[in-house]
């Protein structure tokens, strides 16, 4: 099954700067999969969407989007994909009403009944100019534009900022559905809770690097896949080296001299290991990904 959306080796150095915003991303999202693009401002999130939606060029790298070129086939992509930006920008001087007839003029919907169950689902405000809106209601103007034509593809940056709890529900049932119905969802956040709930796979950037990918369901993904983290107190000398040497392995010590060990794969080689040393504690639980999350964030880039 060829990917919905493709990214391989995607970077972008922007003019002047001095790190690039995007270092070699890749990865591939699957017809119906729901992917979070995670990670804190200023790690290269837009950078990405902005580059795979024709707004900027690549230094380097390809991608594409139901088998079309960003560069090359960025008009034909528009056609095919639901878009919201990060910052959503609207005419100011048009109601809601009018927006929504202004955009299906541009991208003819598929149905109306889509648009008019989007507006009564999200309660939006329809009848008053743009600019008289609060950012939340704003935000759910965005998102229906985003969703109304039925795309085969939504491309989302940061999409429940601004919407209350109530409205949060209703777009995540919204995604769920899009999903359901064989679209595939690239949305960015820096919201745990909600990648948890609604993505089957996430990514994590750092730097403008993908430094992680991983199942939100561990337990289907297999053991293989896990990372686990261990402390471990020793009735004697530590092995720090030993264990620092193994294959997917992460050990630290902490100030009592206990060794917190992370593993991602096999526990067999550290099993063993464990076992022809005195070792007087061990404590083991799998991360979620919170926890992975923290961790990835809080190392020295």
């Amino acid at each position: 099954m060829n990917a919905a959306i493709s990214l391989n080796g995607l970077s972008k150095v922007y003019a002047g700067a001095a790190e690039p915003a995007l270092r070699g991303v890749s990865l591939a999202i699957a017809p119906g999969e729901i992917y979070g693009f995670l990670g804190p401002n200023g790690a290269g999130k837009s950078t990405c969407i902005r580059t795979l939606m024709g707004f900027i060029r690549p230094t380097a790298g390809k991608a594409s989007i139901l088998g079309l070129d960003i560069v090359k086939d960025s008009v034909a992509i528009k056609r095919r994909v639901g878009y919201l930006a990060g910052e959503v920008a609207l005419y100011q001087d048009m109601t809601g009403r009018q927006l929504m007839d202004y955009l299906s003029a541009l991208q003819p919907l598929k149905s109306a009944n889509c648009l008019r169950r989007l507006v009564e689902d999200f309660q939006a405000e329809m009848n008053r100019p743009v600019r008289e809106l609060s950012k939340g209601n704003r935000q759910k103007l965005g998102i229906i534009q985003a969703f109304a034509h039925q795309p085969e593809v939504l491309i989302l940056d940061e999409p429940t900022g601004g919407l209350d709890p109530l409205m949060q529900e209703v777009f995540y049932d919204l995604v769920a559905t899009a999903s359901g119905d064989g679209a595939s969802v690239f949305f960015s956040s820096h919201n745990l809770s909600e990648v948890q709930r609604v993505c089957r796979r996430i990514g994590f950037i750092k730097n403008g690097r993908l430094v992680a990918e991983h199942p939100v369901n561990r337990q289907e993904a297999g053991a293989k896949t896990a990372r686990q983290r261990f402390i471990v107190s020793f009735d004697g000398p530590a092995p720090y080296f030993q264990i620092k040497n193994l294959p997917g392995v992460k050990v630290s010590r902490q100030n009592s001299g206990d060794l917190t060990i992370e593993v991602v794969g096999e526990l067999a080689p550290l099993l063993k290991l464990l076992g022809q040393c005195r070792v007087k504690r061990l404590t083991s639980r799998e991360q979620d990904i919170e926890s992975e999350f923290l961790n990835l964030y809080q190392e020295e880039s």
